[in-house]
C-alpha cells in the first residue's frame, strides 16, 4: 500500500503519522522524501488496512494499493530515480557509465593494462572476472581470490571501482575491497545468497537470469531490498530465445520497462547479449538510446587468446573508438531529452 502525503508536511509529522501507523496495523513503513512529494509504503499484511481510515488524516493526500508482488523497488514507491554513488561516480539519474574490462582476471600485466587503457577511453569502472561460473567444470574457473587480489591492484594502480561477480554467500568477506558486488545470471534467483547480500552494505549489480521476466528480476532485487540493502543495479543482458545466431537476444525493451517500473538504475552488458564482438557497439548504441545507465563491456589485449569469452570481447584500440561513440550517443540523447 501507498500513502503520498500532503507536500507541505514536515518530517517530524511524517515520523508521528508513520508510528501510529506501525502501531496500529503492525506494518512496516518505508519513507521515501521526494522532490515534490514524501512517499510511505507499507509493507507486511495490509489486507486489514482501513483505506478510508488512513485517508482521514490531515497529513494524507491520497492512497492506494499495490497490485504488484514487488513492493520496495516499485516506483509508486519511490517516485523519484535512484541514484548510486560510488566512490563519487553515480549511477542513475541521468549519468551514463562505462563498466569495462575482461571477463575473466588471467594475471597482474593483463588486469593492470586493461584497466589503465579503459580509463583513458573512458570508462570510470573496471570489470572482471575473479570467480567464474562456467556451462563445463571442464572451463577456467577463474583465479578466485587470487583475482580479487589483482582487481585490487589494478584499483591501487587506477583509482578505478572495481565489479566482480560473487559465487556464494560464504565468499562475502572476501569482497570486502570491491565496490559493486555483481550477482550474474545463474545466480539471479540463489534467494539464499540474494539474502546475505540485503545484510551488505555494497552495491549490488543484480543481472537478469536468462531465461527470467522482468517480474521475476524485480522480485529478486525485492530479496536484497528487503533486507535493507537499497543500492541495487539491475542489469539485461541477453535473454535465451529460439534465435541461435547470437549467443542470447539482447532486451531492449527491458531498459524503459525497468525504469517505468521500478526506480532502480539499469545497465545493459551488449557482450553477453551477443556472444559477438562487432555486435557490441550497435547493441551498445541502442541500449543508450533506449535509456540505459550505464554499460558493461568486456575488454581483452588477445581476445584470441583469452582464457574465457575472446569471442564478445572487444581489444582496448577497439573500445576507444566505441566509448567515443557512446559518449556522442550520450549527449545527443540528452538534448534530445
Amino acid at each position: 500500500m501507498i500513502v503520498i502525503l500532503k507536500s507541505d508536511v514536515t518530517k517530524e509529522q511524517v515520523a508521528e503519522f508513520a508510528d501510529v501507523i506501525k502501531k496500529k496495523y503492525s506494518v512496516d513503513v518505508h519513507t521515501s522524501f521526494g522532490e515534490q512529494s514524501t512517499v510511505l509504503g507499507l509493507v507486511g499484511d495490509t489486507k486489514a488496512v482501513d483505506i478510508d481510515s488512513i485517508s482521514a488524516f490531515s497529513v494524507v493526500e491520497t492512497v492506494h494499493r499495490v497490485q504488484e508482488p514487488y513492493k520496495k523497488v516499485n516506483r509508486k514507491f519511490h517516485p523519484d530515480d535512484t541514484v548510486i554513488d560510488v566512490n563519487g561516480y553515480k549511477i542513475g539519474g541521468g549519468e551514463l557509465q562505462i563498466m569495462a574490462g575482461p571477463c575473466s582476471v588471467e594475471s597482474k600485466e593483463q588486469i593492470i593494462g586493461i584497466a589503465e587503457s579503459v580509463q583513458k577511453s573512458g570508462a570510470n569502472f573496471l570489470r572482471g572476472g575473479a570467480f567464474k561460473p562456467r556451462t563445463s567444470p571442464y572451463a577456467f574457473q577463474g583465479l578466485r581470490a587470487t583475482g580479487l587480489d589483482l582487481l585490487k591492484e589494478a584499483k591501487n594502480a587506477t583509482g578505478m571501482p572495481i565489479v566482480t561477480e560473487i559465487m556464494s554467500a560464504d565468499h562475502i568477506e572476501l569482497f570486502e575491497d570491491v565496490d559493486v558486488i555483481q550477482v550474474g545470471a545463474r545466480n539471479m534467483q540463489n534467494f539464499e545468497l540474494l539474502k546475505e547480500l540485503g545484510h551488505c552494505n555494497k552495491p549490488i549489480l543484480l543481472k537478469r537470469g536468462l531465461a527470467n521476466t522482468i517480474e521475476e528480476t524485480l522480485m529478486s532485487a525485492e530479496y536484497i531490498m528487503s533486507g535493507g540493502n537499497e543500492n541495487i543495479i539491475l542489469c539485461e543482458r541477453g535473454i535465451r530465445t529460439y534465435e541461435t545466431f547470437t549467443r542470447n537476444t539482447l532486451d531492449v525493451s527491458a531498459v524503459p520497462i525497468f525504469k517505468k517500473l521500478s526506480h532502480l538504475p539499469v545497465v545493459v552488458d551488449p557482450s553477453h547479449a551477443s556472444g559477438i564482438t562487432w555486435l557490441v557497439e550497435p547493441l551498445s548504441l541502442a541500449a543508450v538510446a533506449a535509456g540505459a545507465d550505464g554499460l558493461m563491456i568486456e575488454v581483452h589485449n588477445d581476445p584470441p587468446h583469452a582464457l574465457s569469452d575472446g569471442a564478445q570481447s572487444v581489444t582496448p584500440e577497439q573500445f576507444a573508438r566505441l566509448s567515443d561513440k557512446i559518449l556522442t550517443m550520450s549527449h545527443a540523447m540528452k538534448s534530445i531529452c
